[in-house]
């Protein structure tokens, strides 16, 4: 089934990686010069976003959006697991006549993965783990993935067992090499004559952030700038409800953000190193024109940002998600600064492979942003976390409503408070600007099906 035409692609996914982390996007500190490469080869997107999600766990929801093109309310189980009538990014491009390979973190379920991919290597099957011990998976073409072994996560504090899929550990090779080294032996490996779909999805820079040591010694802590939005306290009570922000002191200390802050832009940079290994193995071996590579994240994070250091929010520091890509049909050294959704990557590869978008996907392709960089597919975006926070964002404002957690609203000038720092709820001047945010929101919600009979959002619908 091959075709000539069709490029390879190559999608590498990172974890907890907020969109302002790549120093050639205007991030003076951070150390970054394979994704700055990347940024010349191609084109950035400086206004990629999720929705938000309806877990704690935000990735999960927003992998399974990713991987299937659709909407937040329109996938099964939280993104646990993937609806078998839902076709999978891989799975469509396995259908389509490309060899089909997955690496890394998969964390909406083992069987979807196995639909997926037409072989793999190292797979994870969940959250988090200590990067220099993950437990990982050979493929299995059956989809059972029947080797669970019991493992001990905090034997220092409890003995609480915990069920994993495991078939090996690679003790003392960090996630991001394991993974990257993964990515490159299939690279240097691959004599299929049709075109390949290779899927690599890191566990980094989510925590435990550890690194090699020489990437750590890259960052003083002391001359790290805080955020312009850094704060000890957010300005009403949402905080400590979520493991994340048991990751610092509360309040936040100045000195200890700062340290999270080097930790977490280390972790960066060494994801950098290695995705500059696998750009040099596509070169090496002769497939670099010929791949479209995609580099994005699946969720940002706090970091003291607005008090906070996790994801469970919807400021734009854990909505906003870094999006690079690159290869045959998309203009080099470029940007675009129009709204697009992570699950829009979805249909936007099946355009520039020439494959039909399943009926499935609800995402809309950006292709034409490539030609166009006027071009706007979404004015408005959507944005929802659990059962706490609707909201939604155009170019000039953002709302944000609040329940159960808090009863408050806010309102950004985004192009005068990119920061969303001053609040602008309850001011007359802008009573006008709520009222028809407050009507975009409701249009959005019924568009999205965001309504009391969907068992992850009646409690928000439902609160008073």
């Amino acid at each position: 089934m091959k075709n000539a035409s069709r490029p390879n692609i190559l999608f590498l996914l990172t974890d907890d990686q907020r969109y302002n982390t790549i120093h050639a996007l205007n991030n003076p500190e951070i150390i970054t010069p394979n994704l700055d490469r990347l940024c010349k080869m191609g084109t950035a997107f400086t206004n990629a976003h999720i929705p938000g999600g309806t877990s704690g766990a935000v990735c999960m929801p927003s992998r399974a959006m990713l991987n299937t093109g659709r909407t937040l309310f329109h996938i099964k189980d939280c993104g646990q697991t993937i609806d078998e009538n839902h076709s999978t990014m891989g799975q469509h491009f396995k259908e389509s006549g490309y060899y089909c390979f997955g690496t890394g973190k998969w964390h909406n379920s083992p069987s979807a993965y196995t639909r997926s991919f037409s072989g793999g290597e190292n797979a994870f099957f969940g959250g988090m783990w200590d990067h220099w011990n993950v437990p990982v998976n050979n493929y299995d073409p059956t989809g059972k993935y029947d080797n669970v072994i019991d493992f001990v996560c905090n034997f220092f504090y409890d003995n609480k067992v915990t069920k994993i899929h495991c078939d090996k550990f690679n003790p003392g090779v960090h996630s991001s090499e394991l993974i990257s080294q993964t990515v490159i032996d299939f690279i240097n490996s691959y004599d299929r004559e049709n075109p390949f779909f290779c899927y690599a999805a890191y566990l980094a820079p989510h925590d435990p952030r550890t690194m090699p040591k020489r990437f750590k010694d890259m960052y003083d802590p002391d001359k790290i700038t805080l955020p312009e939005n850094f704060m000890e306290k957010h300005p009403f009570d949402i905080e400590l409800r979520d493991r994340d922000e048991f990751l610092a002191d509360y309040p936040r200390d100045e000195k200890e953000v700062r340290r999270h802050l080097a930790e977490y832009y280390a972790m960066i940079t060494h994801l950098d190193f290695e995705i500059g290994r696998i750009i040099d193995a596509l070169e090496s071996s002769g497939q670099l024109e010929n791949t479209v590579i995609v580099m994005t994240g699946d969720n940002g994070l706090g970091v003291g940002c607005h008090g906070l250091m996790g994801k469970q929010n919807l400021y734009d520091h854990s909505i906003r998600i870094p999006l690079i890509m690159a290869g045959p049909g998309i203009p080099k050294n470029q940007v675009r600064d129009n709204f697009v959704y992570l699950l829009d990557i979805y249909p936007t590869l099946c355009e520039l492979s020439g494959t039909e978008i399943p009926a499935s996907v609800e995402g809309i392709s950006f292709k034409q942003m490539f030609d166009d960089k006027d071009f706007v597919t979404r004015e408005k975006l959507y944005l929802a976390y659990c059962e706490a926070i609707r909201g939604v964002k155009t170019k000039d404002y953002k709302l944000l409503e609040y329940r159960n957690i808090a009863n408050q609203t806010q309102l950004f000038d985004l192009k005068n408070d990119p920061n969303e720092l001053e609040n602008l709820y309850g001011k007359p001047e802008y009573a006008q600007i709520v009222s028809e945010m407050r009507a975009e929101l409701e249009n959005l919600r019924l568009k999205w099906e965001d309504n009391a009979e969907n068992q992850f959002t009646a409690k928000y619908w439902h609160a008073k």
